[in-house]
């Protein structure tokens, strides 16, 4: 039995969202993106939480969670920055953007901050290559983006994380 337990409100989310679907196997990557944004990461727990809800093992639950690399399977820092690392990002200056976030953060890619404000993932294209460089902020957008506009990014999500305290 798992200590997991969806909120009311993703409770009520995932019913809803299961009429939608044939079977349980349809319904397992809005389960796990559910947990996801409840907890920000998609814990052992969870996902035996999930394999009992979809009538499954749980080791299934674990081989579809660690095939897609978009879920987190250990906790993340409070701000996820997803870099784009392909051609169109990378011609545009993401390895720019990569030094300065190992320079000002002092993390590479798949690192927590020491303070557990940042998380930093190296990610595929993100369909945004009009807008590259480009990297997403805790799954929001951020196009055509420099040195410059990150460093503003970095610090309103320090100050936010200040006043929050």
């Amino acid at each position: 039995m798992s200590k997991f337990k969806y909120t009311p409100e993703n409770e009520a989310k995932f019913q809803e969202q299961i009429k939608k679907y044939p079977n349980s196997d349809s319904m397992m990557l809005p389960a796990l993106w559910l947990v996801q944004e409840q907890e920000g990461w998609v814990s052992p727990d969870a996902m035996v939480f999930v394999a009992d809800k979809l009538n499954k093992a749980p080791i299934e639950v674990y081989e579809f969670a660690t095939f897609y690399t978009m879920f987190n399977l250990k906790p993340i820092g409070t701000y996820h920055i997803e870099l784009c690392k392909t051609l169109s990002c990378m011609v545009m200056g993401s390895r720019d953007l990569k030094k300065f976030i190992k320079d000002t953060i002092g993390i590479e890619p798949g690192q927590t901050s020491e303070d557990g404000l940042f998380h930093f993932s190296e990610v595929e294209c993100m369909g945004a290559c009009g807008g590259a460089p480009m990297f997403a902020l805790n799954g929001e957008y951020h196009e055509n983006q420099s040195v410059e506009s990150l460093e503003k990014v970095i610090k309103e999500c320090r100050d936010a994380s200040k006043s929050s305290k």
